[in-house]
Parts: structure tokens; C-alpha cells; sequence
């Protein structure tokens, strides 16, 4: 086997087959920076053979440009092509993009305004974003521990029924979100298949992780692991936040800030309702659980005014994934421990679920 693959790439039998036909281009813009008369655009190139970007045409004419390191690119490789154009804040801009074969690739800027200054006082600014966004709604959810605490065993069974419902929308929008990004990538690169196997490889790795000597988690665990796939889900929609704040969208991202502190108090309570079936944990256990969910906004805020790849944002996506879908096994698993295997499926458990798939798509609405 290893003798006929090294023979097929290293020989390329199947080369005279094709060196008639036509060369296979494909293009993708990666990433767009924009400064004082100056477009960047970040690009890759896949193809049956090199590729050589011979023309750039910015809003109809023919525009100067250089190409970093090489105007040709081989497979997958990536360049930067700096083109000088006095780009108007606020307008859109249509490039197109020519290879020397006369194949022609367009990109739209749909709103051209300059990427945000990283000087500290924005960093604060985008810091204390990343604060509102994650870390406060999560820590208010978190007030609701006494009242869960205090609960009747059957409204405590809806809670954990209703975190799984949280959890279940959460999974469902994180890995919508990262197959669309992995749709934007190059078709060699594999971008939705890549979000499929991160989505896998995490959920096993963190239920391995979990389960280690043989025991499932419970309790503060269990809230941990919840904390640690809702902090992954919160990268998501600070890079979200970052993008809209990184294109001049600040009313979008204002608007968006608004809905997730909404969306996101319901997290802070799918958290807290694991911790009220032990003992009370210490003040320090809440505010590390409030961080681990919170945190990862910050970081996708400051990520996302960036030029961010989308073949590693729809990474980042299907590990999120990956990671809600492995608490909501380890809390159905616990229910199935505490209740008997028909506890989710019975009327609390069935109601509990429906609430939060109604109540996050309801808060859902409002970003």
C-alpha cells in the first residue's frame, strides 16, 4: 500500500492525462486590512498548478499592487497583496482579482473603514466589551443558586432538564455557526469537514478527560464542564461582536452586546443548577466558573476586530461544539443516575428541555 501511494504522488503517473486540459484555479480572500490609501487583502490559492496573480481591478479600473512574498502561489500557499487606493470610510468597494490564466475572482467589501487601533485605551475599550458581553450576564445567572438550591427535587429535575434544553441550542447554533465559516474556506482545506472531526475529537477528548478513573462528573464538575462549553460558545460570539465592531458596524455591535447580555443570563443558570444537587461550594467557585464561561468573550472581541481566518474561526467553532455536546451528555447521564433512565424523557424532564430550547431561541431574537 505504501509502495503504490509513494509511487501515485512521488511518480504522478496521471500527469500526461491532464497536461492538455485546462489548469484548475481557486482563490480565496482571507482576510481585508485597511489603511490611509492602502487595501491588504490576505489570500490563498489551490489548483491543479501554481498560481500567478497577473491583475487587480478596484471599482471598475485597473489597479498598481504587489504581491508578499510571490505574485505566484503554489498549492494552499498564502500571500499578501498590498494595493494602493484611496479607499472612502464608509462605502463599498467591488476588487477583482485575475490569475494569468484570464480566470477571475471578485471579492466585495461591503463597508470599507480603517481596522481599529490596538493602543491601550481600545484595548480597554474592546477588554470591558468582552466583560459585558461574557463574564456579567454569567455571573448574574449565578444568582439564581439559593432559589435552585432551595427547590423541590421536582423543580430541580426541570432545571437540569431545562440546562440540557440551553445547552442543546447552544450546540445547535455554535456548529451552524462554524459550518457556514468553513463553507468560506478553500474546498481542499475541508473547512465544514474540519468543523465535523474538531467537534468529535473534542467531545471525546473532554467525556475521556471527565470520566478518568471511571467516575462521570457531578456536582461542581459537572458545573465546571458546563462553565468550560459555555466559555467556548462565548469565544463565538465575541468574534461575532469583534467582526461587526472591526467593518464600522458599532450600532450592530451594540445591538448584538445587548441581546447576548440577555442570552447569556440563562447560561449563568444552567451552571448553578448542577451545584445545587452537593454540598455549598465556596464564594471562589462561583467566581471561577463565572470567569471560565466569561473570559473566552474578552479574547473573541480582541480576536475578532482583527483580520481573523475563517478556517480557524470555524476551528474554534466546532471545538465549542464539541465541548457542549459533551456536557450535555455528562448531564443527561447524571439525570439518568439520579432519576432512573426515563427521568428526562418523563414530563418535567420533556417540559424542562422544550423551556430552554424556547427560552434561549426567544433571547436569540433580540440579537
Amino acid at each position: 500500500m505504501t509502495a503504490v501511494l509513494a509511487f501515485l504522488l512521488i511518480g504522478r503517473p496521471l500527469d500526461p492525462l491532464t497536461d492538455s486540459s485546462p489548469p484548475v484555479e481557486e482563490l480565496a480572500v482571507e482576510t481585508v486590512d485597511l489603511t490611509p490609501g492602502m487595501i491588504s487583502l490576505g489570500i490563498r490559492a489551490d489548483g491543479s498548478q501554481a498560481l500567478t496573480l497577473a491583475q487587480v481591478q478596484v471599482d471598475g479600473a485597473w489597479r498598481i499592487f504587489t504581491v508578499t512574498p510571490s505574485p505566484t502561489l503554489g498549492r494552499l500557499n498564502s500571500a499578501r497583496v498590498d494595493i494602493p487606493y484611496p479607499w472612502i470610510e464608509g462605502e463599498t468597494h467591488h476588487i477583482l482579482l485575475l490569475t494569468s490564466t484570464g480566470v477571475s475572482f471578485e471579492h466585495t467589501i461591503d463597508v470599507a473603514v480603517p481596522r481599529p487601533e490596538r493602543d491601550g485605551a481600545n484595548l480597554l475599550r474592546l477588554g470591558l466589551v468582552g466583560v459585558l458581553l461574557g463574564i456579567v450576564p454569567v455571573a448574574i445567572g449565578l444568582l439564581a443558586y439559593p432559589a435552585i438550591r432551595a427547590a423541590r427535587p421536582d423543580a430541580l429535575r426541570f432545571m437540569l432538564a431545562l440546562t440540557i434544553g440551553l445547552l442543546l441550542f447552544l450546540f445547535i447554533d455554535t456548529l451552524g455557526e462554524g459550518l457556514e465559516l468553513g463553507a468560506e474556506t478553500l474546498g481542499r482545506l475541508r473547512g465544514t469537514s474540519v468543523v465535523w472531526i474538531s467537534m468529535a475529537v473534542t467531545a471525546i477528548a473532554l467525556l475521556a478527560v471527565g470520566r478518568r478513573g471511571g467516575k462521570a462528573p457531578e456536582g461542581r464538575g459537572l458545573a465546571f464542564f458546563i462553565a468550560l462549553g459555555i466559555g467556548l460558545h462565548n469565544l463565538g460570539e465575541g468574534l461575532v461582536v469583534g467582526a461587526a465592531l472591526a467593518t464600522g458596524a458599532a450600532a450592530l455591535a451594540s445591538f448584538l452586546v445587548v441581546g447576548f447580555v440577555v442570552h447569556n443570563v440563562t447560561e449563568g443558570i444552567g451552571i448553578a443548577a448542577p451545584l445545587a444537587t452537593g454540598k455549598r461550594p465556596p464564594m471562589t467557585t462561583f467566581f471561577g466558573l463565572a470567569a471560565l464561561a466569561g473570559f473566552p468573550a474578552i479574547a473573541g472581541v480582541l480576536l475578532g476586530t482583527g483580520a481573523i481566518n475563517p478556517y480557524w474561526a470555524a476551528l474554534a467553532f466546532g471545538v465549542g461544539a464539541g465541548a457542549i455536546l459533551q456536557v450535555i451528555i455528562e448531564v443527561a447521564a447524571f439525570m439518568t443516575r439520579q432519576g432512573g433512565s426515563g427521568r428526562l424523557l418523563a414530563p418535567t424532564g420533556a417540559a424542562g428541555v422544550v423551556t430552554g430550547l424556547v427560552v434561549m431561541y426567544a433571547t436569540a431574537l433580540l440579537v
